[in-house]
C-alpha cells in the first residue's frame, strides 16, 4: 500500500506540474509574461496559490522547449523572439502544413474531417467570448488533429514545437480589437474546402491563414499589455 500511495502522490505532482506548464504557456502566448523579463518561481507560485516546487519544475520544462532560460539566483527569463525568428517559424509551418492540408484533403474521409467541425466552431465561439485560453487550446487541437490525419506523428510533433516557440504575442490586444474573430473563422472556411475536396483552395486557405496570423503578430507584439487578473490553473 505504501508503494501505491507513493505512486499516486507522484502522479498528482506530475499532473500539477503539467497544469502549471500549460498555464504558463498560455500566459506567454497571451502576453501576460513579457519577453526579456525575469520571473521567480516563488513569485509565480504565489500567483497560482501553490508551492514553488511544481512551478520551478514546470519552468524547467519550458526551458527545455526554449521558451524561458534560467537566470542564476533570480528565476527564469522569458526568451525573446525576433521578427526574423517569427518569419522563419512561419515559413517552416507553411512548408509543412500547406502541402499536408493538400494530402489530408485527398486521403481523409468526410467523416474524419467533420469530426473536427465542433473544434473549429469552438475556436470561433471562444474568440467571440474573449476566452483566450479556450481559444488557444481549441486552435492547437484543431491544427494538430488535422495534421494528424496525414498519419505522420513526427510531423505533428514538429509543428507542435514550432507553435510553442513562435507564440502569438499580443493576443490580448488583438482580442480587444476584435481581430481574432476573422482569424478564427478561417478554420471553418478551411474545413469546408477540405470537405468539398477542393485541394488547391484548401492549400491556398491554409497559406493565407498562416500569413494572416503572422501579420497579426507584427501588429500587436510590441504593444503594452494591461495587468491581468490573478492566474489560476483552471480552464485547461
Amino acid at each position: 500500500m505504501g508503494d501505491l500511495k507513493q505512486r499516486n502522490l507522484i502522479t498528482a505532482q506530475e499532473r500539477l506540474r503539467d497544469q502549471v506548464a500549460h498555464a504558463l504557456r498560455a500566459a506567454l502566448v497571451a502576453g501576460e509574461l513579457r519577453p526579456g523579463n525575469i520571473y521567480s518561481a516563488p513569485g509565480l507560485a504565489a500567483d497560482f496559490g501553490i508551492s514553488a516546487t511544481p512551478v520551478r519544475e514546470a519552468m524547467l520544462d519550458l526551458a527545455r522547449e526554449g521558451l524561458v532560460e534560467p537566470v542564476r539566483n533570480k528565476g527564469f527569463r522569458i526568451t525573446e523572439v525576433s521578427e526574423r525568428d517569427l518569419d522563419q517559424y512561419t515559413e517552416l509551418r507553411a512548408m509543412i502544413e500547406v502541402p499536408t492540408v493538400g494530402k489530408v484533403t485527398q486521403i481523409a474521409t468526410v467523416e474524419q474531417l467533420e469530426e473536427l467541425r465542433p473544434v473549429a466552431e469552438e475556436i470561433v465561439a471562444h474568440a467571440r467570448d474573449h476566452n483566450l485560453i479556450g481559444y488557444l487550446d481549441a486552435d492547437r487541437r484543431f491544427h494538430l488533429q488535422l495534421l494528424g490525419l496525414a498519419g505522420n506523428e513526427r510531423l505533428v510533433e514538429t509543428v507542435g514545437d514550432l507553435r510553442k516557440r513562435s507564440r502569438l504575442y499580443g493576443l490580448t490586444r488583438l482580442d480587444e480589437r476584435g481581430q481574432l474573430i476573422s482569424s478564427a473563422e478561417e478554420h471553418i472556411e478551411l474545413l469546408d474546402l477540405m470537405v468539398a475536396g477542393d485541394e488547391l483552395a484548401a492549400q491556398e486557405c491554409m497559406a493565407r491563414h498562416l500569413g494572416h496570423v503572422r501579420s497579426l503578430w507584427a501588429q500587436a507584439r510590441d504593444e503594452p499589455v494591461e495587468p491581468r487578473p490573478k492566474r489560476t490553473l483552471g480552464n485547461r
